[in-house]
């Protein structure tokens, strides 16, 4: 746009040198996108001294010793692409610029996203305890599994370093692990834990009579009518976790005289926020079974799960923004009409019914048959900052947009911005760095104001939402069936046996849940390298949906992404248990079949003809075998022994590339291969029970997958896909309690792991740069190899003891020390990229032609002159400092005629220790020049190490009443 002072370009006065006397330069500085005004942007008249800022209103002006003639006015923020405006000064006169414009550097401003241990963390359920432990909770004989579900879990230790995934979740004999992920999601059963507590439990590989299972154990919650004591129970809680508040109240009937039972419950969890700012919580659940017992053979049990759960979610904090706020700290909200209002919610809404029928058909065979539907919603908002305007430039539709990145803690916020510059922080740089710190500290939430006035002066301007409020939505329905077989060969011959099936289609989608105050949303990819198309309509890869270009979406509309998921799996196991006065053994196999398919219901512009319909369907074959043995030494003295072999199919994350916009497969996924054996000794008197147990397990073809923005892939946002990953898990538990009077129990608990990388496993990247082709570099391989692998302390202890009263209260404490415990590493920069320079990229085909499957070697220079001895330390793996954690445990009861009455409540970390319980090295910035300006910079990384800092100290008090 041509404005009034581009006049002066065409004035020419015959003395420039002269200082005017009464000469006046004065303007505005405003936003491209929202026209608002921009605060602090430099003002300089080039080739003289004179500097100035703009105040509150983007205003600025000169007024003394303003040179004459020609000029040059440069005006620059650190956020903002720099310009240059030529004017001519004329003595006496006065220049007024008003609303000159910058526009946001779009190239620093594109989403960072990292997938890491963060979903584990935020989705811990209630109680204190984690999705990865819960069903330890039912072994609490055990010293060390007591000690792992109750106190360890705070550090989101893991047993023998196994994520949740390597578990089973069985409610009634069916499985609930989600096929996408491989993990339970303990938020689809939240809040019913007093009909939960029949459980049965089986830690590692040991024999399950309903699973083949798997490493970390397998879970089956009983919610049969039938099973449940007669009577109610009301509790009420208060904590400072996650929740502040839960109400309570359950009903069995127990058996009745017409053979019918049914046990219901209700339950409310609510709070504004937990420990962590404005983490409000927001939960309703309701179960209910009934059962009626046909006969002495035959029992059919209906059960029925509602568990809606909405919670606002936390981040991972680098050490800047920790040291500036504290770990109470939580970027994601802020005030909106005086209200506490988070920008990222996670809704899970997805009811789960089942139907189970007992067959006793003998004393001595039993076949239990169930079916079971689950159906509903999940999803994941956050705000969509990429808003494009549709506009007519020179003859041809364009496409203009992109806002600012809206996040606090966003790297060009921080002080470490501004003091991370090439030669060193000047003094403005310094006094840019204290504004900001001082910015940050003072306020630092998110501001929803901001986002409400842009988009309302684009509508004004007759132009859609810059910014909304975009869900990940994934909406299932899962259909699954089995048959459980159970008999007794002989008395000392028992045979399990199951055959089961799960069907899964999954629909994928993004919607806009909010367009704050604006009218519409355009669903083009403002992030393209291509962003124009001519105006008889011929399309461009910018579109999401090229069957539908330029849509505008309003609220609830589906855009960006929507494509189905078809899974199915059938497996099939059998077991032979055998026991003897002396040893008891078991043998165990099992078989299976997993189908994917991917369905696109929108034709991604990058990915023509690959991405619209159905995709290539994938099938993995697997089976497994396992064994253990128990040998009775003496009644004290036993050793338990067990060894597997089996294959497990990859779950559907790790099975696609680039799933939201195509139909392609990860290149070299595959099923994972995994060897375990462990080793126990126990020993068990009226005084002393213990387990001293060692174990080893090794994983090959391994895959994982992570979506990030790079600045090493030609500043990209890029899937990276590891696979072909070996690791092993090697270590040693130990649990022991000692009641050393009728009132009073010593207990101890010990674990020592390393758990490491055996191989450098290959390295891929898929985006829409490379289309339906992938990308690596060097040799395609990641350095990982003897580096540990993250998730919890590799080394915990645990010293306390129990006391409790014949008057029916008790007490405990305990000590809880942890160490080794390791950053997950960035695959990314121990590849060849390290040594890349990425000013030079250049993409170097090395498959001929242009065809599917096409292969990119990612090049830009080698960088010279690095030190190998300074690489070395630039790419050691951080190790946190070892904690110590205090617990303190209590309770008391009542007994009031025919009722209980009683509290429980506990106090974790009393000494209000700080300290990490993981995180992650970010993959922004990966190369040798880069990380040594980003790790020896005295004034800290820009983009630094990203953690999860554990809570300090914390409560929960229950009150409970049995009827």
């Amino acid at each position: 746009m041509i404005r009034p002072f581009l006049f002066f370009l065409f004035v020419m006065l015959a003395n420039n040198a002269l200082l005017a006397q009464d000469t006046l330069v004065k303007g505005s500085v405003n936003d491209a996108i929202t026209n608002l005004p921009i605060v602090g942007v430099i003002v300089t008249i080039e080739d003289s001294s004179l500097s100035t800022r703009t105040d509150d209103f983007g205003q600025f002006r000169f007024h003394e010793n303003i040179p004459l003639g020609e000029q040059v006015l440069r005006i620059e923020h650190l956020q903002y692409i720099t310009k240059r405006y030529p004017i001519i000064i004329n003595e006496g006169q006065t220049i007024d610029i008003q609303d000159m414009v910058l526009t946001f550097n779009v190239v620093d401003n594109k989403a960072l996203y990292v997938i890491s241990i963060s979903d584990d963390q935020l989705n811990s359920e209630d109680d204190g305890l984690t999705s990865n432990v819960s069903g330890l909770l039912q072994s609490s004989k055990d010293a060390f599994l007591s000690a792992a579900a109750y106190d360890f879990s705070a550090t989101f230790f893991r047993p023998r370093g196994l994520d949740n995934a390597n578990s089973k979740v069985l409610i009634n004999g069916l499985e609930f692990n989600k096929q996408n992920t491989g993990r339970p999601q303990w938020g689809n059963w939240g809040g019913i834990n007093d009909v939960q507590r029949n459980q049965e439990f089986s830690m590692g590989m040991a024999s399950n009579d309903y699973s083949f299972g798997d490493l970390a154990g397998t879970n089956n919650i009983i919610m049969r009518a039938s099973k449940y004591r007669k009577g109610g129970r009301l509790s009420l809680s208060s904590a400072n976790r996650s929740y502040q508040g839960r109400l309570m109240l359950s009903y069995n009937s127990g058996i009745m005289k017409n053979n019918w039972a049914y046990s219901v419950l209700a339950s409310r969890r609510f709070g504004n926020g937990g420990y962590v700012e404005g983490t409000l919580y927001d939960a309703n659940s309701f179960a209910a079974s009934i059962e009626k017992q046909i006969n002495d053979k035959h029992s059919i049990n209906l059960t029925s799960i509602y568990a809606q759960n909405r919670r606002g979610k936390g981040t991972a904090l680098t050490d800047e923004v920790f040291n500036l706020k504290g770990r109470h700290y939580n970027p994601f909200w802020g005030t909106q009409n005086g209200e506490v209002r988070n920008s990222r919610i996670r809704n899970i809404e997805e009811p789960i019914i089942m139907l189970n029928h007992y067959w006793d058909i003998s004393e001595k065979t039993e076949i239990n048959t169930n079916i079971g539907y689950q159906f509903g919603t999940s999803g994941n908002t956050r705000v969509d900052n990429g808003g494009t305007r549709l506009v007519n430039f020179q003859g041809q539709d364009s496409y203009i947009g992109g806002a600012r990145n809206t996040d606090p803690t966003y790297y060009q916020n921080l002080p470490s911005y501004f003091l991370n510059v090439d030669g060193g922080p000047t003094a403005y740089n310094y006094e840019q760095a204290y504004i900001a710190q001082q910015t940050f500290k003072n306020d630092g939430q998110f501001n929803w104001n901001d986002l409400y006035i842009a988009n309302t002066i684009s509508a004004n301007q007759g132009f859609n939402s810059i910014y909304a409020i975009q869900e990940d939505r994934v909406d299932d329905k899962q259909l699954m069936a089995n048959v459980i077989f159970d008999t007794e060969l002989s008395d000392n011959i028992r045979l399990n046996a199951a055959v089961n099936y799960r069907d899964l289609k999954s629909e994928n989608f993004a919607l806009v849940s909010d367009l704050l105050g604006g009218t519409g949303y355009l669903d083009v990819d403002f992030f393209s390298d291509e962003t124009t198309e001519s105006t008889d309509g011929t399309l461009t890869t910018a579109q999401s949906d090229i069957r539908n270009p330029n849509r505008i979406v309003t609220e609830g509309g589906r855009y960006k992404y929507n494509y189905n998921i078809n899974a199915s799996v059938y497996s099939a196991f059998a077991q032979s248990v055998f026991n003897y006065s002396k040893v008891d053994f078991y043998l165990a196999g099992n078989v299976s079949t997993t189908n994917y398919q991917r369905d696109g219901l929108f034709e991604n512009g990058y990915f023509t003809g690959h991405s619209f319909g159905k995709g290539e369907k994938v099938q993995f074959k697997n089976f497994g075998a396992k064994a253990g043995a128990t040998y009775k030494v003496s009644g004290r003295h036993i050793l338990d022994f067990n060894g597997a072999y089996f294959t497990k199919a990859p779950n559907i994350r790790n099975t696609f590339a680039n799933v939201r916009q195509s139909n392609m497969l990860i290149e070299d996924a595959d099923s994972q291969i995994i060897t375990s054996i462990d080793a126990s000794y126990i020993f068990r008197s009226t005084i002393v029970k213990a387990r001293l147990t060692g174990f080893y397990s090794n994983f090959k073809k391994g895959t994982e997958t992570g979506f990030y923005y790079s600045e090493g892939v030609g500043n990209n946002l890029v899937q990276e896909a590891v696979t072909g990953i070996e690791t092993q898990r090697i270590g040693a538990e130990f649990g022991i309690e000692a009641q050393v009077t009728p009132t009073v129990k010593f207990k101890g608990a010990v674990s020592v792991g390393q758990y490491t990388y055996n191989n450098n496993p290959n390295l891929t990247f898929y985006s829409q740069e490379f289309g339906v082709g992938r990308a690596v570099f060097g040799n395609g391989t990641t350095n990982l190899k003897n580096l540990h692998v993250s998730g919890g302390p590799e080394q915990a202890l645990q010293l306390g003891f129990e006391y409790r009263d014949p008057g029916y209260w008790n007490v405990g404490v305990t000590a809880n020390h942890f160490s080794n415990a390791y950053v997950n590493t960035s695959a990314i920069k121990r590849s060849a990229a390290f040594v890349t320079d990425p000013e030079l990229y250049s993409e170097t085909q090395f498959q001929e032609g242009t065809a599917d499957g096409a292969v990119y070697v990612l090049t830009g220079g080698e960088i010279n002159n690095i030190d190998p001895d300074i690489a070395k330390q630039l790419l050691h793996q951080e190790q946190f400092d070892s904690y110590m954690l205090v617990n303190i445990i209590g309770g008391k009861s009542w007994r009031m005629g025919d009722y209980f009455a009683g509290f429980f409540a506990t106090i974790n970390n009393v000494l209000n220790q700080e300290y990490k319980t993981g995180g992650f090295e970010q993959s922004r910035r990966v190369d040798y020049r880069s990380q040594l300006v980003e790790q020896t910079n005295a004034n800290g990384p820009v983009f630094g190490n990203r953690y999860f800092f554990g809570n300090g100290t914390t409560y929960y008090l229950n009150v409970y009443v049995r009827f």
